[in-house]
């Protein structure tokens, strides 16, 4: 069953913020993610709103966990700290 990770996220320091999107893909190739949105246009009709919204599609909720605690992305996650703010989701699919 597949898993997606839903990320909002405000980008503060866009020179530094490209530190974290130059290495965060090698984590995104390594567990078989696939982008289903990234940025693009949005309206946000409840809560609060993120200038950008995220969706990542993995073949599992497992792969997704793991991508996230990877070593590749954890990497990555230290050059967005203080340059942007973030909201992760990780939720499992819904069965076909």
């Amino acid at each position: 069953m597949p898993a997606y990770w839903i990320a909002h996220v405000d980008v503060h320091d866009p020179q530094q913020y490209r530190n974290y999107t130059d290495l965060a893909p090698e984590a995104f190739r390594k567990y078989g993610a696939k982008f289903l949105a990234r940025g693009g246009k949005s309206q946000t009709l409840e809560g609060p709103a993120f200038e950008r919204n995220v969706v990542i599609e993995f073949p599992d909720f497992q792969a997704a966990i793991d991508c996230y605690n990877s070593a590749e992305y954890q990497l990555a996650k230290t050059k967005r700290i203080g340059h942007a703010v973030s909201q992760v989701t990780i939720v499992e699919g819904l069965q076909a």
